[in-house]
């Protein structure tokens, strides 16, 4: 029986070093692995690459590692609500490479899949598409995005097995699902680890070949970035 499982965040992380190139799953705050991301503020692994849709909050999520200088560049599609960044941003600090979020998720989808590139509309002459190639597909410009290369992805899932099966619940699914295989190795935190066989083969959402190593994570405070509630007359 093919079993992923490692006894904790410290061994999934094993390999991980200065000036890698890392993906991370989540949305904002949600479905981010943020068991990994404290390990790695831990670590004090430093000029890390993060392909993320955003870099979370100040104080949450990848903002803790851009408040620790941890970051040198930054690939996503969204500066959101975390103030740290876009200064780092404004200042030259970090290098941030800003992609339209469609073409951020093809691109992990891409690596997932072995595609080494895709043509695309979004972008096209703008400063999205300097020094890439065009052409003209049914009438319409598209530019050639390269599917991206990391060394790691990191993801998070409501429920795993063993063997690296995951499901993930509502959106958590996000970025996750799609960056799952999409880098040389790829870690799973989950919130319930059972074993090889447990899940419904119908309610998988990854399965576990595209998953090297898998965990259980713990203490999840699933933060919101904004909480808006409707005032009772």
């Amino acid at each position: 029986m093919i079993n992923k499982k490692v006894n904790n965040v410290q061994d999934a992380l094993q390999g991980i070093q200065n000036g890698m190139t890392i993906m991370l799953g989540g949305f904002g705050l949600c479905g981010i692995p943020e068991n990994s991301i404290a390990e790695l503020v831990k670590k004090e692994t430093t000029n890390l690459t993060c392909i993320s849709n955003n870099a979370g909050v100040d104080d949450f999520g990848l903002g803790l590692l851009l408040q620790k200088r941890q970051i040198k560049k930054m690939i996503s599609s969204y500066v959101g609500e975390n103030a740290e960044f876009e200064r780092q941003m404004l200042s030259g600090e970090l290098d941030v490479e800003l992609t339209p979020q469609g073409t951020l998720a093809e691109k992990c989808r891409a690596a997932q899949s072995g595609i080494p590139a895709f043509f695309t509309p979004a972008g096209f002459g703008t400063e999205v598409a300097e020094g890439k190639e065009v052409r003209e597909f049914n009438g319409k410009m598209h530019i050639m995005e390269l599917a991206y290369k990391a060394d790691f992805a990191i993801v998070k899932a409501w429920k795993g097995d063993e063997a690296g099966n995951l499901i993930f619940k509502g959106t958590a699914r996000n970025f996750n699902a799609s960056m799952a295989g999409a880098a040389k190795i790829t870690i799973a935190e989950v919130e319930q680890l059972l074993p090889a066989g447990s899940l419904d083969p119908n309610e998988i959402h990854i399965p576990g070949i595209l998953v090297n190593r898998i965990f259980q994570g713990e203490k999840y405070e699933k933060r919101i970035e904004q909480r808006t509630v409707r005032k009772i007359f």
